[in-house]
């Protein structure tokens, strides 16, 4: 009995400096003859055998690889914490992987831990240390740990400052401003927000823009929404003519073979971010027509 105790320690600790290991290994990438790539450490010695035809770094301890046409996430020991088995991905502030088939997006963090599961048609990134969620239209909030700040009821939110954020809900849009701070931090008790003292909360009424011909909080506030998807759109850009590239380098920007094609991938990121039937131009035509059927009835 106290041998097989023994052995099993053993085994455990081995498990463990092997993991251990793995966490601290100092990796860099390589490709062979054939252009896939893999992981060598310092020494040479090879980690990961060159099989992805992608391999680009996520945060310091993982890397999103592309193998026959679908992507995951590996460890530096080759481990695969999240399934190399789907159509689309990228990587937001360069150590969160938003991946997925389709038009349905979930969200991991570079241990390979989710943090939204496979349901979401966007996610995209906030001031305040916040995610945007879009699912079935509704638009929503998570921090950086994935814990939601505000459930997917929203038909529209952004931020015109950085301490600032409009959300419309029910066709009527509110803000929330916080005070003595340059960049907004939504407390953890949303549901007492208007008796906390940090924050001012409005209720905006909706008039018509000049000379548009649709209603928005104001012209001014309707522009500021609109290219505030310039960032996200030019980021997502850029990480996705950097996977194309196939490995994480700065001979990537060196190459400028992906500037010929960056005004288009750019147009069609925008396109998808601004797109929306709660938030396009339109919206407001829409919320107007729905109000007055409800007052003739």
């Amino acid at each position: 009995m106290k041998k097989i105790f023994l052995t099993v320690i053993i085994a455990l600790l081995f498990q463990c400096g092997a993991y251990a290991i793995t966490e601290d290994i100092a990796v860099k990438t390589f490709t062979n003859e054939k252009g896939l790539w893999g992981l060598k450490d310092t020494g040479g010695n090879v980690v990961v055998e060159p099989q992805y035809k992608k391999l680009i770094g996520l945060g310091a301890s993982s890397y999103i690889v592309q193998k026959r046409g679908k992507f995951g996430l590996i460890d530096k020991g080759g481990k695969i914490l999240v399934p190399i088995k789907y159509s689309h991905t990228s990587r937001l502030l360069g150590k969160y992987l938003r991946i997925g088939n389709g038009s349905k997006y979930a969200l991991y963090n570079e241990k390979g831990e989710e943090l939204l599961p496979m349901e979401y048609s966007t996610i995209d990134i906030l001031f305040g240390g916040m995610f945007l969620t879009c699912k079935k239209y509704k638009y929503g909030l998570i921090d950086y740990k994935g814990r939601v700040i505000l459930d997917n009821l929203f038909d529209d939110i952004y931020m015109p400052q950085s301490n600032i954020m409009r959300l419309k809900y029910l066709g009527q849009w509110y803000e929330i401003e916080q005070v003595k701070a340059e960049t907004l931090k939504l407390p953890e008790d949303m549901k007492n927000i208007k008796t906390n003292k940090n924050y001012i909360v409005t209720k905006l009424a909706e008039h018509p823009a000049v000379a548009v011909g649709y209603s928005a909080v104001t012209f001014t506030d309707y522009l500021l929404k609109i290219f505030s998807s310039i960032s996200p759109a030019h980021e997502q850009t850029i990480d996705n003519l950097m996977l194309l590239q196939g490995a994480d380098a700065v001979s990537i920007y060196l190459k400028l073979s992906w500037l010929p094609k960056y005004p288009f991938v750019f147009a069609k990121n925008y396109f998808n971010a601004v797109k929306n039937p709660n938030n396009g131009p339109l919206s407001g035509i829409k919320t107007n027509l729905m109000n007055k059927a409800e007052e003739e009835e």
